[in-house]
């Protein structure tokens, strides 16, 4: 899992050495009736790459917005260097967690500079008026956030294509451009969600060495994917959600060897899941119904067949009374 892999300068924003980076504490997540995320607990350290893994519909990028102040939380806190995060996204990245998003969200009709200069907004200490006047200070922190910017793109491999527009850039280009502008905010936490979704072999290879030199920066990385072999190649820890719920939290090999990660990766049942016990209570509920409704069927049925006997019983009086009444020797008239 060690790649050789070496950097220039350490990143504005990186951790000292073993700080913990990241503290989640029992963070859930209620959409109505729907727990989409129920009492998840994970760390991250300086200096380390986590991966976050699970089946379609886990909660995993819910997970993340929890984390980023998209959603507030329903229960739990979520803690940044020992800080609380402020519930606004704007306000977590200023705090120094930067993240990408499973759909490319970059401004398409900007340049590849532009974009990255979008992400140093944060960093930027000019105000409106200073903007507006621009005066020797304005300036200065624009050439200073130009070549910020383009420092990062050539980190990227992208400085060549910084007048391009970002809609003209190959897909794994504009991932890599996403990852940039994310890194233009100086971040001490970066996450990516499934940030090699679509790209071939070569291009996660290349995304697999851009990610431990973020690491090898001093940001610590958080990343979400259903590749495996990248993720266990690239993690120094894994956790498995499922079904909204921490299953398994370990190195790769402790991870990979678990039987619980396959069966729920498979969608097999196995004991202690995640939902189990919500499930045998429906099962339970349904069954009942089922019995109720049989038990109703049952007794309307009877209750069919009494009626069913009356009426043939009434039928049978009325015909007696009518043979009864019939004059003698009438019924051999002609």
């Amino acid at each position: 899992m060690t790649t050789e892999t070496t950097t220039k300068d350490t990143a504005p924003g990186a951790s000292v050495p073993g700080e913990r980076v990241l503290d989640a504490r029992g963070v859930t997540m209620r959409f109505g009736g729907l727990t989409a995320v129920r009492g998840v607990d994970l760390t991250v350290n300086s200096g380390e790459i986590v991966g976050l893994i699970g089946p379609n519909g886990a909660g995993k990028t819910t997970f993340f917005n929890c984390l980023t102040g998209l959603y507030v939380p329903t229960e739990g806190e979520v803690r940044y260097k020992g800080n609380v995060l402020p519930p606004k996204s704007f306000k977590v990245t200023a705090a120094g967690i930067a993240r990408t998003f499973q759909n490319i969200r970059l401004f398409a009709n900007m340049t590849v500079l532009e974009n990255v200069l979008v992400g140093r907004h944060t960093r930027t200490k000019e105000g409106f008026w200073s903007a507006v006047l621009r005066g020797p200070g304005f300036h200065r922190a624009e050439a200073a956030s130009r070549a910020r910017a383009m420092e990062l793109l050539e980190f990227v491999g992208l400085d060549s294509k910084a007048e391009h527009l970002a809609r003209n850039l190959p897909y794994g280009e504009q991932r890599k451009l996403e990852i940039a502008r994310a890194l233009a905010s100086e971040p001490g936490l970066l996450l990516l969600d499934e940030p090699t979704a679509g790209m071939n072999p070569q291009e996660t290879r290349a995304t697999e060495e851009l990610v431990f030199a973020i690491r090898d920066m001093g940001i610590a990385v958080l990343v979400i994917e259903h590749d495996m072999r990248f993720i266990f190649n690239l993690c120094d820890r894994v956790a498995v959600l499922v079904q909204g719920e921490k299953l398994i939290e370990g190195d790769s090999a402790t991870v990979q060897g678990d039987e619980r990660v396959v069966a729920a990766y498979l969608g097999e049942p196995f004991e202690g899941a995640p939902g189990a016990a919500e499930a045998a209570e429906v099962a339970e509920a349904e069954a009942t119904a089922a019995e109720a409704d049989a038990t109703a069927s049952k007794a309307d049925a009877t209750a069919a067949g009494a009626t069913t006997a009356d009426a043939e019983a009434a039928t049978a009086d009325a015909d007696a009374d009518t043979t009864t009444d019939a004059a003698p020797g009438k019924e051999n008239d002609r």
